[in-house]
């Protein structure tokens, strides 16, 4: 009976204590083989890089160079300059605009202006911290664009453009022959009106936020940004707000911001310093 009883009583404690023994190694060897297999489904996919057609010294141009970067996209940047009167770049774009993309997925396979990029580009990626989904804010960020490039741009080019040597547009006093001191009031004209949309950004769009878009730069910052960029070439006075803006979003986005900035502003250095000689 002692033999039976030690028996029964030595099985079930062999037993039981080699069961806590097989889970306690089998539960970590799990764990590190699902380690593995869930990092490898967290892995985004990588964006393929955008093939850019551009010309350094444009602000409309340091533009889409920033959002690409900024938007983690990359950019397989080609330089046009001297090249868009082509006739291998007129097939591809009639208007011999920069900048300008190439993608397989637009319907003739290229897109030029800015903005068009930005907001397409924005669209196709998701990119709705740039360029939000909600109809009431993106209304925001294409209206603060369009009276960008409709209203405080054009003031921007008739009071830069004379100095930067890029050709003003046909119609314009700049373009015409009349004599050089009619050519300077229309220059300072333009310099005065910009202050005036200069403050609905300020007043109106931004509003009280960081930025356009709230907390985050926007494609419609990026553009405003880039635009104020030119002004130091006729040495505007900029508000403090003004600068203050420009350098929050340098440093939100770093040198995704700083190096297209260094090619506009390396230009406008160059261009100052000729003048003075």
């Amino acid at each position: 009976m002692a033999k039976t009883a030690t028996k029964s009583a030595k099985k079930p404690a062999a037993k039981a204590a080699a069961k806590p023994a097989a889970k306690a190694v089998a539960k970590p060897a799990a764990k590190a083989a699902a380690k593995p297999a869930a990092k490898a489904k967290a892995k985004p996919a990588k964006k393929p890089a955008v093939k850019l057609s551009m010309l350094k010294p444009s602000v409309n141009n340091m533009t889409v160079r920033v959002f690409a970067r900024a938007a983690g996209l990359g950019a397989d940047e080609t330089d046009a300059w001297g090249h868009t009167r082509s006739p291998e770049f007129m097939a591809r774009n009639p208007a011999h605009l920069t900048p300008m993309i190439e993608d397989k997925g637009l319907p003739r396979g290229v897109l030029w202006e800015s903005c068009a990029i930005m907001q397409y580009l924005s669209n196709k990626h998701g990119l709705e911290k740039f360029y939000p989904k909600a109809p009431a804010k993106r209304a925001m960020i294409d209206s603060a664009m369009f009276y960008l490039v409709g209203t405080l741009y054009p003031y921007v080019a008739r009071a830069t453009y004379p100095l930067l040597g890029f050709p003003q547009y046909a119609g314009e006093v700049g373009h015409s022959d009349a004599d050089p001191g009619k050519k300077s009031e229309a220059q300072k004209a333009a310099m005065a009106a910009i202050a005036e949309p200069l403050e609905v950004f300020h007043s109106f769009f931004r509003d009280g936020k960081p930025f356009i878009g709230g907390k985050n730069p926007s494609i419609a910052d990026i553009r405003l940004a880039a635009t104020l960029e030119f002004l130091a070439v006729i040495d505007y006075a900029l508000p403090k707000w003004a600068k203050e803006y420009m350098a929050a979003i340098e440093k939100k986005l770093g040198k995704a911001y700083a190096e297209p900035a260094g090619d506009v502003r390396g230009y406008i250095a160059y261009v100052k310093s000729q003048a003075k000689v």
